[in-house]
């Protein structure tokens, strides 16, 4: 980063957005009925998958994001594997509106954890004794948008990172 010295002002401020840190905060594999779930089954599991990102401004210009995602697969009424993973970043961001503030935290940031959280489910079911669970791309925007009109009907505060 430079100093300003001889740059350009619109070059020095410029939006940032740096990963600091990435780390798992909290990780659960259970696979409650091996070794019966591990048997060949007559039909496909259903998996069920909920994802939620939640953020913590650390300083001014820093926050903590965290993706957390559970999921459970059953067949025949039977669990047979369970997870629960919150993956976290620290992120410093300098020089962005603040009306674009809350959506980069909540869009952006957990874009850029995906790939890492979808790398540790799948390597923990694999692990499990199951074949890699790769989870489809999560359209962070449309789960922003939906959990803003959530708190819209429920008269909460949305414009705070």
């Amino acid at each position: 980063m430079t100093n300003g010295n001889g740059t350009p002002p619109e070059a020095a401020q410029a939006p940032q957005l740096n990963v600091l840190a990435q780390y798992t905060k909290d990780l659960s594999f259970e696979n409650p009925n091996a070794p019966s779930s591990l048997q060949q089954q007559g039909q496909p599991p259903q998996i069920n998958i909920q994802i939620n990102v939640s953020a913590n401004n650390l300083s001014e210009q820093e926050f903590e994001v965290t993706l957390s995602v559970e999921g459970k697969a059953e067949t025949s009424g039977k669990v047979m594997f369970s997870f629960e993973l919150a993956y976290a970043g620290v992120f410093r961001i300098a020089n962005v509106p603040k009306e674009n503030l809350h959506p980069l935290v909540m869009i952006e940031c957990p874009r850029l954890l995906f790939p890492f959280a979808r790398e540790i489910i799948a390597t923990a079911v694999r692990d499990g004794g199951f074949p890699p669970l790769m989870l489809d791309p999560v359209d962070f925007v449309g789960l922003y948008r939906q959990n803003m009109e959530r708190q819209m009907a429920a008269g909460g505060q949305a414009g705070q990172a």
